[in-house]
């Protein structure tokens, strides 16, 4: 009883209070020191996932083939897709910009003549009298312009550094997951192991269809937007439309990114070009956010479009751009998760019945 009273005093309790106060900050310290590294963990985790169940298929498939050949050969064959992805797209873009230049000194001569494809938005938008009354606001912006220049410099190192960081975090993921997952679940006994294995499985196949939904939407839009640049006759619709479909892959500001360049050079070829563009990205990002992303996520990551609609709004509103990444693949996951624990919570409160009934007395004996 002593030891009991002891163990409660104030005390005690007082420290206990202060120790777990004091390792909360200090944890929440370390997360906020470490927080593009635990960025750049929780997104290879996110890509892991997608990538083991090709891995898994493969060493399945060819017999001889280690796990990591396997995982050679797919991390090989996406690099490929992404850098095919890439060439397709800069290459004619360094095509461009070098014709651009050999012909920039002919496109400011004819601009300053009131001729070429610039005049008439110079002349619609009156920018010579704009530059001629705030000459000197214009100056100084550029002159300050070094600092922003230092630190877009900074970041796309830093961008560099976590692309590849998050490339070798997710191979060393995917090599490393049956051994990592066969020790955790060793730490169960074997009916709650294979619970365990069963749900990992269900909510990597959530990711999964996450992914390709996101890819479907992507291709929508580029077709569409291939489209009606097309219909306008805006230069290089095809480069524009891969832009717009690869920006579209990013949450919260990749589709505005896109839009805002196939607008800009909409523009360049006539104000009615921009103007139906602009009511094109419009139209078409809030048919994307409230009914095509919701219909494809439904059937992919099997939701429903008003929790996938619910769970990006609040995920964008706790974590911006890494909530909006991770929202519907975690929702879906605790869709998982809530679904197992329901259903085994139901199954434990099912009574067991007697395998072996008592027979019922005759009448009179005792």
């Amino acid at each position: 009883m002593q030891d009991s009273a002891a163990r409660r005093s104030p005390a005690r309790v007082t420290l206990t209070v202060i120790g777990l106060v004091l390792a909360t900050l200090v944890g929440l310290a370390v997360i906020h020191a470490t927080q593009r590294v635990l960025v750049w963990m929780v997104v290879a985790a996110f890509l892991a996932v997608a990538f083991r169940p090709p891995v898994d298929w493969l060493e399945r498939r060819v017999g001889w083939c280690p796990r990591w050949l396997a995982t050679l050969v797919v991390f090989l064959v996406g690099t490929l897709a992404v850098a095919g992805l890439l060439a397709a797209f800069v290459v004619p873009l360094v095509r461009e910009a070098g014709d651009l230049a050999a012909r920039l000194p002919d496109l400011v001569r004819d601009t300053q003549a009131g001729r070429g494809p610039l005049a008439g938005p110079i002349a619609r938008f009156h920018v010579r009298e704009y530059l001629a009354s705030h000459g000197e606001q214009v100056r100084q912006y550029l002159a300050g312009l070094g600092a922003p220049t230092l630190a877009l410099l900074r970041g796309a190192a830093t961008a560099v550094v976590g692309t590849v960081t998050i490339v070798v975090l997710t191979y060393a993921m995917v090599l490393e997951a049956p051994r990592l997952t066969r020790a955790f679940l060793r730490l169960f006994p074997a009916g709650p192991a294979a619970r365990l294995a069963d749900v990992g499985r269900r909510c990597a196949r959530t990711v999964t269809g996450y992914l390709t939904g996101n890819l479907l939407i992507s291709l929508v839009c580029g077709a569409l937007t291939y489209a009606v640049l097309l219909i306008l006759g805006v230069p290089y619709a095809a480069l524009l439309a891969v832009f717009v479909a690869v920006m579209d892959l990013i949450p919260l500001i990749g589709a505005t990114l896109g839009a805002l360049a196939a607008v800009l050079v909409g523009f360049t070829e006539s104000t009615t070009a921009g103007v139906v563009l602009i009511v094109f990205f419009v139209a078409y990002q809030q048919v994307e956010d409230h009914l095509l992303q919701p219909l494809i996520f439904a059937r992919t990551v099997r939701l429903s479009p008003l929790t996938v609609l619910v769970a990006i709004l609040l995920a964008v509103e706790l974590a911006g751009i890494l909530g909006a990444l991770l929202a519907i693949p975690v929702a879906g996951m605790i869709k998982v998760v809530g679904g197992e624990a329901l259903r085994h919570r139901r199954a434990a409160d099912v009574p067991v019945p007697d395998r072996h009934p008592r027979r019922p007395r005759p009448a009179g004996t005792v």
